[in-house]
């Protein structure tokens, strides 16, 4: 058996996931490499300011190179090709063949297919799309008026790939801005989503404070009706039903990354990767995934959400550690499962919390949104500086 310190742990994925994994891996002197198809971490929970120009796309942005000089891990900016975890190796698009004596998946998700989704902006897909809406904000707002649309949808063979915190962030941020510039009573603004109840995963109490807030901004809702479509001037449902909008923001529920459709992985009917309580991936003792890629087992109303994304990866290196030195100890993820957001308004946020105990919803007036900005520093300080 190889020594502690001659194992070769590959980490794939430069987000939440990947690069937690890595840090928490290099505190244990392991040799580390993280592979990344871009050169930088977004930071999604931040980037909803990005469209309205409350903060540049740089400063939702770490450097991967810098993250790497820090804490000492090796990082190869390629793009996964296929998984053969069987041979103990990977294949990157220019890179090759890398091999790996424990390899942690952290790659995110896939998103659901919609015909027409060109047509509309996500802030949880490809980073540069918070730019692209950021322009098309700023010449509505240059015109003086515009119909916005902003939902997401499910997926119902995973319904933990559900993410509609950000939808709800993106209008009350593009709300707060329009009244500020008095332009507010000029715009419509539709909320959408094919589920009869958006929203009720963050529990009773969440889901009514979240309607209120949307009838008291005179928002108008579509919900229960399946999407059939989008188009350059709005969104088709399956009732012939259409919404007229100048600006979509949509973001599609996930499932499995393709890229493991042709791996020798296990995978759920969705296409995420299948793992035991302690993040191992069934089958294999050398393989673990964490995040976004895999598939949780817990409460129906579990979701994939970047801290727990942070807390699998902290467990999946610390299991690794006791994996190589023999020990039988182990954590787990599903004990901590929980919904945790603080859902900022633009002047304010609303403090969501969720678990098998209790659920709540406590609005934080102005304190919340400065509480998400102080958060968003405190992330990017104890990364950087290795806090």
């Amino acid at each position: 058996m190889k020594h502690q310190n001659q194992q070769r742990i590959v980490v794939v994925g430069g987000g939440f996931a990947g690069v937690e994994a890595a840090i928490a891996l290099r505190k244990k002197k392991y040799h580390v490499i993280l592979v990344s198809d871009r050169d930088y971490f977004f930071i999604y929970p931040i980037s909803i300011w990005i469209p309205t120009g409350k903060i540049p796309f740089h400063q939702s942005t770490l450097s991967l190179t810098k993250l790497s000089q820090k804490h000492g891990f090796g990082v190869i900016i390629d793009e996964l090709t296929k998984v053969n975890g069987a041979d103990k190796n990977i294949e990157l698009k220019r890179t090759g063949v890398l091999d790996f004596d424990y390899l942690v998946l952290a790659i995110g998700a896939g998103k659901m297919k919609h015909p027409g989704l060109e047509h509309t902006f996500s802030i949880c897909g490809q980073p540069e799309q918070s730019l692209s809406m950021k322009e098309r904000f700023d010449a509505l707002m240059e015109r003086g008026h515009g119909k916005i649309a902003i939902g997401f949808g499910g997926n119902p063979k995973d319904k933990s790939g559900v993410r509609g915190g950000p939808a709800f962030e993106i209008m009350f941020n593009m709300i707060h801005v329009l009244k500020q510039r008095k332009l507010y009573q000029n715009f419509s603004f539709t909320f959408f989503a094919p589920m009869p109840e958006p929203g009720k995963r963050m529990g009773n109490s969440g889901y009514k404070m979240l309607d209120v807030l949307l009838n008291k901004e005179g928002i108008a809702k579509k919900v229960g009706k399946k999407i059939t479509g989008f188009e350059q001037g709005g969104i088709r449902f399956e009732d012939d039903s259409f919404i007229e909008s100048e600006l979509t923001m949509f973001i599609p529920a996930s499932n499995g990354a393709p890229v493991l459709q042709n791996s020798d992985l296990p995978l759920n009917e969705a296409g995420f990767v299948l793992i035991d309580d302690h993040s191992k991936v069934q089958g294999f003792e050398n393989i673990y995934a964490i995040g976004d890629v895999a598939a949780l087992e817990g409460p129906e109303w579990k979701a994939k959400q970047g801290h727990m994304a942070v807390i699998m990866a902290q467990q999946a290196a610390f299991n690794i550690h006791q994996q190589i030195l023999g020990s039988p100890r182990r954590k787990g993820y599903q004990q901590h499962l929980n919904i945790l957001c603080i859902m900022d308004t633009g002047d304010g946020a609303g403090f969501v919390y969720r678990d098998s105990k209790r659920d709540f919803f406590i609005p934080m007036p102005v304190v919340g949104h400065w509480l998400k900005i102080l958060w968003g520093w405190h992330f990017k300080l104890t990364r950087t500086l290795g806090i």
